[in-house]
Order: C-alpha cells, then sequence, then structure tokens
C-alpha cells in the first residue's frame, strides 16, 4: 500500500508537507455523482495549519490521484484527558471535485447576471448529443464559460471523447448535475468525472466499457473477500408520460414509454410522470420517461468487497461505470455497472477495495437520501414553471 495525502488551495498549490501518522482512511468515488471521503489525523499544529476552509485534500494511491476536491468538514476535532495523543485527533471529510460544480445551478440564460433572468425563459437542448449538453452546462454555469464570478477556479474541460446519443434536455435554477445526470442516462448510459491533472482540474464524458469477458470477480481467482447480492422487481416498466395542461384546452399530448423486456420477465407497472413540457415534439416527454424507466428499473444490488490483483486493479484495469462480471455461487453470474469504489485503508491492516455493482438504484446512499433528492428535483422543476 502507498497511499500520499496532500492539501491544496483551491488554486492547487500545495499547502505543506504530506499528511502523515493518519489511522482511518475512507473514500467513495460514485459513477456521476461527487465522491466522499474520510480520514483521521493526529491533531499537530503543522496539520490544523494545512485544514483550512476551501482548501482541497488530494489522496494519492499508487502514484496516480485516486480522488481529489474540496474538505466539506476541514476539522472535527477531538480531545480528551485519556487520549493516547496529547494533541487530540481531526476527521476531515472531503469530495472530489464534482462537488464544486454541484453547488452551481442552471440559470436560464447563462451570460446575462442573475438580475436579468427572465422568468419564463428555459435552458434547452433539443435532440442533441448527451455529451454536448453536459459539456456545455458544466461550462457556462461554472467552467471557462461562465460569467466571471461563477468560475471555479482551474477547471477546465477536456476535449470531446465523442460518445453518447441524442437526446433532450429542457431546465432552469436546477443543481447543474441533475439535468447532466439526466443526459447521461438518457443519451447512451455515458459517464462524466472531474480528473486533477497537472495544475488543472479537467471535466470530461467518457464511454464506460463492457468488461464482462475481463474483469470478473470470484473465490476462484482470488480476487473476492465476500459479497451480498439481491434482486427485486422493477417498480415501474411503463411511464406514462403527460405533458402540460394548457388552460383553456382539453388537449394534452400523452406519451408512453416501457420496458417491455422487464415487463414480460416479471410483469407490468405503471407510473403517472408528470413531463413538464408541452409536447413531444422536442423530446422531452420521452426523456422524462426513460428517465423514470432508468430509475425505476429492476434493482440489482450487488456490494463485493475485492481484491486488487496485479491483473484486475480498481481504477486502472476497470473503473466507474464499466459492466463487470461476478461469480456467485451455484454456477451464477451477475454481469452488472460500477456504480461506486470505496477505498479504505489503515496504517494498521493495510487497504481493502470495496465496489457496489447494480442498477442504478445500487448506490451507496440510503434510500431516503435518493428520494429526497428526487423529490426535490421535481418540485424544483414544478416551482419554476
Amino acid at each position: 500500500m502507498a497511499i500520499t495525502l496532500l492539501v491544496t488551495d483551491k488554486n492547487l498549490t500545495v499547502q505543506g508537507d504530506p499528511l502523515t501518522d493518519w489511522t482511518d482512511l475512507d473514500v467513495t468515488r460514485k459513477f456521476n455523482e461527487p465522491a466522499a471521503g474520510t480520514v483521521t489525523l493526529p491533531a499537530y499544529p503543522e496539520v490544523m495549519a494545512q485544514l483550512q476552509p476551501g482548501n482541497r485534500m488530494v489522496v494519492i494511491r499508487d502514484g496516480a490521484i485516486w480522488t481529489a476536491g474540496p474538505m466539506e468538514q476541514p476539522a472535527d476535532y477531538v480531545w480528551s484527558v485519556d487520549s493516547e495523543l496529547g494533541v487530540g485527533k481531526v476527521t476531515v471529510a472531503f469530495s472530489d471535485d464534482l462537488a464544486t460544480i454541484a453547488g452551481h445551478v442552471v440559470w436560464p440564460e447563462p451570460a446575462k447576471a442573475w438580475d436579468l433572468q427572465l422568468g419564463d425563459t428555459w435552458r434547452s437542448f433539443d435532440t442533441i448529443n448527451s455529451e454536448t449538453i453536459i459539456r456545455t452546462l458544466v461550462d457556462e454555469n461554472a467552467g471557462p464559460g461562465a460569467l466571471a464570478d461563477r468560475r471555479i477556479p482551474k477547471l477546465v474541460l477536456a476535449a470531446a471523447a465523442g460518445v453518447g446519443t441524442t437526446t433532450s434536455v429542457r431546465t432552469r435554477f436546477e443543481p447543474v448535475l441533475d439535468p447532466c445526470r439526466l443526459a447521461a442516462t438518457t443519451g447512451g448510459g455515458i459517464g462524466f468525472r472531474t480528473q486533477q491533472i497537472g495544475q488543472q482540474i479537467v471535466f470530461g464524458c467518457y464511454a464506460p466499457a463492457d468488461l464482462t469477458a475481463t474483469a470478473r470477480f470470484s473465490t476462484g481467482l482470488g480476487n473476492l473477500r465476500s459479497l451480498s447480492y439481491s434482486g427485486s422487481a422493477p417498480e415501474v416498466t411503463h411511464a406514462l408520460v403527460a405533458g402540460r395542461e394548457t388552460e383553456g384546452s382539453s388537449i394534452r399530448t400523452y406519451v408512453q414509454v416501457a420496458d417491455t423486456a422487464a415487463a414480460a420477465a416479471w410483469w407490468r407497472v405503471e407510473k403517472y410522470v408528470d413531463g413538464g413540457a408541452d409536447d413531444d415534439s422536442k423530446g422531452e416527454l420521452t426523456a422524462s420517461g426513460t428517465s423514470e424507466i432508468a430509475d425505476g428499473a429492476a434493482p440489482v444490488s450487488l456490494a463485493t468487497v475485492t481484491v486488487d490483483t496485479p491483473d484486475l486493479r480498481a481504477g486502472v484495469d476497470y473503473d466507474l461505470g464499466d459492466r463487470v462480471a461476478v461469480a456467485l455461487p451455484h454456477n451464477l453470474q451477475v454481469t452488472d455497472v460500477v456504480r461506486a469504489i470505496t477505498l479504505h485503508a489503515s496504517a494498521n491492516e493495510g487497504e481493502e477495495v470495496a465496489s457496489v455493482i447494480g442498477s442504478q438504484d445500487a448506490t451507496t446512499d440510503p434510500q431516503v437520501v435518493r428520494l429526497i433528492r428526487t423529490l426535490g428535483r421535481r418540485l424544483g422543476r414544478l416551482e419554476t414553471r
């Protein structure tokens, strides 16, 4: 195990010596979501001097940056007379640089000042490549194309990867990553991420790979310590999408989006969806239905504790969004998407890598958190019409 912890400021300038003598480190990287990490350290004066608001934590594993981003809670300090450390200890909570982008909302007219926004204006993308939509939303609301006071320091866009398919998105006043996730889901299942490369924070999109033939986990291969598996019926197989009602008119557009394979395998589950657009001429109602189908797909949750081997290493040979295979007992095999990867390292016990593999619902977030986020997104759309 070779892990190095560095603290930088917003401009990526290293603030001091690498942090040493840490005892526990946990970092969970998530597919199309900000990461979540904590580390516990002795509260030496030279350490506390680096743990300042606005600074960033950089986790380097085996010479490569595992995650890098802002400290969300720079110093959770504990001391007692019975403590083994006379200086006490401090726990730092941090994320990756997607978290700073997540703090921005979509302005309908991003080139104009806030007090010049118009109430009836939307930011619309009609039948456009999903990567283009995501890059544009990030660029004009947080990147180099944003108003000067909205730009995130050192944030740049990677060269276009040429991934994704066409989709439609209509948004305003939503957290910017919400329509990005919608575009990614309905536009080819692509991924997006930030990476610290040199003195830049690089945002880009990518196409997850199908690695089911090469990225395999099993007890026989010696790269699987434990697993838990569950499968459930879908929450929706037929999204019944309704366009907005027009005042004084009885005509309303209705669109059905169906997962016929899931309905055949399980049973038909209908769900009414308020599409948020007048009609489907720009594909917005279909996109809403597609997103609802993806959110309610038959949850296959597979949590594993894996072991890196020379032939299969997390973050090197497989990564977030990739489709991998896990051998279950009784000669069964599950293939699905890597939703999260957690690195746990202890000064005394070494490191473990745990992967969460499964449907879009198979994440490390508690169900209530996902529910609140979904309700917040829908209420936001209702309130901004």
